[in-house]
């Protein structure tokens, strides 16, 4: 199968970037709902539609959601893509309807997209409402679970660009869990299922991010979605999108969330879930907080008389302004730099640091400076 062409015929090409709300997918939304496969089930906070689509008619039942929290775009666009193979008429897609009946909710927190924030129009983390289940796009959710009874679930989101895998140097482009059900962090045959499935997706995305591929913390937390549903009884496989080089846009990682999705459901289709693939579960390395945007090595500063040969980091704050999302660097981290990897990195060999406030780099000050007055970092970046 070749993952890369069946991406390319298959991107949703109206969405794109990281800004994705509710008037961008209501439209895509609409041109695929073609035998009523679209419902309205609820309202977010502010009386947004929270929507479901429901396409296939197999006997194992998939639930999704996507934007639980409303920045975390980068999974619902890979989705798009994947319901566009399902409505390519190709062999490939006749079989996952066949197989399969999925349930989506493509957008669970429309307020927190228009927002761009994490949580909802509340304030709330709805991935820590799952048992209180205070705020309407957490009883949605949950309603739809009881109603559907899935067989499995796929709890999707996106995580920062810090996120490396173990000390490796190398980003974790994607990250998966299959969250524990109890404190102990046992391994039943629901858990077994979904470590079976990822197993087997990791299988697949060494060959296209060898090394890019984590696995995320497993602490138990019953207050979070996908430990609750796993608490149920239903296997349930988090997906964590992350950073790829040069991709802060994230379209190099949607695609690599199509060759999951396309890979997960290979791998259900195929019964491969029998066998016991927890070896190669844990063999995938942690996610590892190791990360920043931007780090800068060797920089000389005069501090009180002296001269000092310091490191500091910037990283992006993602700004909604106008519309639009604007990555602004701010400086966050100053010296304490071991083992501290940059998605950018520059060598200063000794350069002395000048800006236009007092010379030295203090924490959250925009990354503008330069070094021996004649390099001009704007953003972060060397202007050009």
């Amino acid at each position: 199968m070749n993952l890369e062409a069946l991406f390319v015929q298959n991107k949703e090409q109206s969405i794109q970037g990281r800004y994705i709300t509710l008037e961008h997918i209501e439209p895509i939304l609409q041109r695929l709902n073609t035998a009523n496969q679209l419902q309205e089930i609820g309202k977010s906070v502010l009386g947004k539609s929270i929507y479901e689509y429901q396409i296939g008619h197999g006997a194992t039942r998939i639930f999704l959601w996507s934007q639980m929290h409303g920045n975390e775009s980068t999974t619902t666009k890979g989705l798009f893509d994947f319901l566009n193979l399902l409505h390519s008429g190709t062999d490939l897609a006749k079989q996952f309807l066949n197989e399969f009946t999925f349930c989506w909710i493509p957008m669970l927190n429309p307020d927190g997209a228009t927002l761009y924030t994490r949580a909802n129009a509340n304030a709330i983390d709805l991935n820590r409402d799952s048992q209180d289940l205070t705020q309407p796009e957490s009883k949605v959710l949950r309603a739809t679970f009881e109603r559907f009874k899935p067989d499995y679930c796929f709890n999707l989101h996106d995580q920062r660009t810090i996120f490396g895998v173990a000390t490796t140097g190398k980003p974790a482009t994607m990250s998966f869990l299959a969250p524990s059900y109890n404190e102990e962090r046992d391994i039943n045959e629901s858990r077994l299922k979904a470590i079976n499935v990822i197993a087997g997706i990791n299988q697949v995305l060494q060959q296209f991010i060898p090394g890019q591929v984590g696995r995320f913390d497993d602490s138990f937390n019953i207050n979070c979605i996908g430990d609750t549903f796993q608490y149920l009884g239903v296997p349930t496989i988090l997906f964590e999108a992350g950073h790829f080089p040069n991709d802060y846009e994230r379209e190099e990682t949607r695609k690599f969330v199509f060759y999951s999705l396309v890979s997960a459901f290979n791998v259900i289709n195929e019964n491969d879930i029998v066998s016991n693939r927890i070896e190669e579960y844990l063999n995938i390395s942690q996610n590892n907080p190791v990360f920043c945007d931007f780090l800068y090595k060797n920089v000389k500063i005069n501090y009180d008389g002296k001269e000092k040969i310091i490191n500091f980091a910037s990283q992006y704050k993602e700004e909604l302004i106008d519309g639009q999302i604007c990555f602004n660097a701010y400086i966050n981290q100053i010296e304490d730099l071991e083992n501290r990897f940059g998605h950018l990195e520059y060598d200063a060999q000794g350069a002395v640091y000048t800006d236009d406030y007092d010379n030295i780099p203090k924490l959250d000050q925009k990354a503008n400076f330069y070094l021996n007055k004649n390099i001009e970092f704007v953003n972060g970046l060397i202007k050009k």
